[in-house]
């Protein structure tokens, strides 16, 4: 403080704190000009103003705190207080808007931060919390502090893979150890709790392990194919992914993988009809040479074991003996003629068809077919002895095997024919010995006897029918049975109570003339 001896005035000499001293005390001297002296003293009061900013002193801070502690766990605990006085020296404390804490003042100017609701690191791994303490003064003062908060992990999250189910598509035929997919899973966690282990689930396909026929890596979730896929064996593959993470304890999911295996164009058609012969011959189709144009002769039937496209079939002639008589249904497969049969037209014609299927690269398969052109069954077994023995060694055998069967029935009959012929004339030399040495024998009915009607009965009542089949792989000879009953000799005539029997045997003996049916010879 100064004082001017002149005026008495009183000032400062510097700056006043009221935090310092808040009143100043004073003694003033004063001499009048008769050198009287007098004393007093003077109290000089310092007035606050609010100069002074809230101070703010952290007592205790728990970081990092996990992201499970319970609601009302302590953060920190803090002092706030003012250098002023009166109303300057009040505070009040606060926190930005923040609904996962709260701020509470327990004695004067102590205070407590705690959390207001469960934490979750996965939201928040670190809060950043600032801390307001103003004063009342005017105008009011205020302080900030920032506490910065670590939230620790737990394992509260399982691995979630980013779609709800997988399709994919491998094409068929695939080389082993392909890599088919990938599938991830992302764990929200930290450090060992999101590290993701891929397994596959434990499956059967048919009978064999899931996992021999596909595996995953357990680091990166890629998926591989242990074998080659076929589709003609199996079209769809389904499996569950499992991906776990290394917390403790762990925990797991699962997603759905469904692997489509695409056709691929690896089956040539399969030709079902006309069926190929096991015996090396050529299958035989009938038409008539009154047919007219698109006259429907026989039908190629073919599949494909492959799907969509691959499995479009398409029919094409490709080789005709005649060229223009027969065509094929491009869908159908249908063979028909193409135009009227002429007399000129050989009986036998070979046509080679091809199937093929619109695959990339197509696929065929052929057939060659064998058409009998004829006005009757008979006509066309002549024809096919007469035909000149065919290049293809299939259609020869056929010719040989009917020849030899035609030429086997005829020699059969001739050797029957023949000896039903010779034992009539030695029955009727016997006859007449029989008649020259007695005449006992006369009155005996001729019929008794096998003779010439007997023979022309037999002859009439035989016919030989010769049918093929409608393919001529087969064929075979049928002999009406005979009528044999006027050409046997009557059981009753020669029972041992006649006379005729007893003579006859008397002088000839059975071994000698025997007496044999017909049905006996036909059978030898």
């Amino acid at each position: 403080m100064a004082l001017n001896e002149k005026t008495g005035e009183i000032s400062t000499a510097k700056s006043l704190d009221y935090e310092e001293c808040s009143f100043y005390e004073m003694e003033i001297q004063a001499e009048d000009g008769g050198g009287l002296k007098g004393r007093t003293k003077v109290l000089i009061r310092v007035e606050d103003v609010n100069d002074n900013r809230p101070e703010v002193t952290i007592t205790s801070l728990f970081s990092p705190v996990r992201e499970d502690a319970p609601q009302g766990t302590v953060i920190v605990l803090f002092n706030a207080h003012d250098r002023d006085s009166g109303k300057n020296g009040q505070i009040v404390c606060s926190i930005q808007e923040n609904l996962s804490f709260k701020l509470e003042n327990l004695e004067e100017d102590y205070y407590r931060l705690s959390t207001a609701e469960i934490l979750d690191r996965e939201k928040a791994s670190e809060y950043n919390i600032t801390v307001i303490a103003t004063d009342r003064g005017t105008p009011p003062l205020s302080t900030e502090i920032h506490i910065t908060l670590q939230v620790t992990d737990i394992n509260d999250n399982p691995p979630a893979f980013s779609q709800a189910s997988y399709s994919v598509y491998l094409p068929e035929n695939n080389p082993r150890g392909t890599s088919i997919f990938s599938v991830t899973a992302h764990d929200p966690d930290s450090n060992e709790n999101s590290r993701v282990i891929y397994t596959l689930a434990e499956d059967t396909i048919q009978g064999s392990p899931l996992s021999s026929y596909v595996s995953i890596n357990s680091d990166t979730g890629v998926l591989y194919s242990l074998r080659s896929f076929d589709y003609e064996q199996f079209h769809d593959l389904q499996m569950q992914v499992r991906a776990s993470d290394s917390g403790n304890p762990p925990l797991s999911s699962n997603v759905s993988l469904r692997l489509f295996v695409l056709d691929q164009n690896d089956n040539a058609p399969e030709i079902l009809y006309p069926a190929f012969p096991t015996d090396s011959s050529t299958g035989v189709e009938l038409a008539p040479r009154s047919a007219e144009p698109g006259y429907l002769v026989t039908k190629v039937v073919a599949v494909d074991r492959d799907s969509g496209q691959n499995a479009w079939l398409s029919y094409r002639l490709l080789k005709a003996s005649e060229p223009g008589l027969f065509s094929v249904g491009l869908h159908t497969g249908e063979v028909r003629t193409a135009r009227a049969l002429l007399d000129r037209d050989s009986l036998k014609q070979s046509l080679v068809v091809a199937v093929q299927d619109h695959g990339q690269p197509p696929l065929s398969a052929t057939v060659t077919l064998t058409v009998a052109v004829a006005n009757s069954i008979p006509d066309i077994l002549v024809g096919l002895g007469s035909l000149e023995i065919s290049e293809d060694p299939e259609a020869s055998d056929l010719t040989m095997y009917l020849v030899v069967a035609v030429a086997a029935v005829s020699c059969i009959f001739l050797a029957f024919v023949i000896m039903l012929l010779a034992l009539r004339l030695r029955r009727w030399h016997s006859s007449r010995l029989l008649r020259a040495t007695s005449g006992g024998l006369a009155g005996v009915p001729t019929t008794n006897f096998v003779g010439v009607d007997g023979v022309r009965a037999f002859l009439q009542t035989y016919s030989q029918e010769v049918a093929l089949t409608s393919d001529l792989q087969k064929s075979h000879v049928i002999f009406s049975q005979p009528n044999y009953a006027d050409t046997l000799i009557s059981q009753q005539s020669c029972e041992k109570n006649e006379p005729l029997c007893v003579s006859v045997d008397s002088k000839f003996p059975v071994e000698d003339t025997p007496l044999v049916p017909v049905s006996s010879i036909f059978f030898l």
